[in-house]
């Protein structure tokens, strides 16, 4: 939003300097100048919270898929020490059952 009211600044005195005496038009060139370096501030400031705020949802999900990994490799083990205990019992069933 400032960069917008900041260039749109630049163009209204640009515009405005073709109406002015010499003294004028220096000062609304002047008067351009600083809005465009502001105009280039706001863009950098902003530029550097995109990527301060990209980094950190880079490190969430990095954080997050590595959770995911955790309790998947947890679940995966669980499931093969139940389909251990699934064997040992089948074996022990088939045992009663010879004659």
């Amino acid at each position: 939003m400032r960069i917008h009211i900041a260039a749109l600044s630049a163009v209204a005195l640009a515009v405005g300097a073709a109406a002015c005496t010499e003294a004028e038009q220096d000062n609304a060139q002047a008067d351009a100048n600083e809005a465009a370096a502001d105009t280039g501030a706001a863009a950098e400031d902003a530029g550097s919270a995109l990527q301060e705020e990209a980094a950190q949802v880079g490190s969430a999900i990095a954080a997050g898929a590595g959770e995911v990994a955790q309790e998947i490799d947890e679940s995966t083990d669980r499931l093969a020490v139940e389909a251990e205990e699934q064997k040992a019992e089948t074996r022990t069933d088939e045992k009663g059952n010879e004659p």
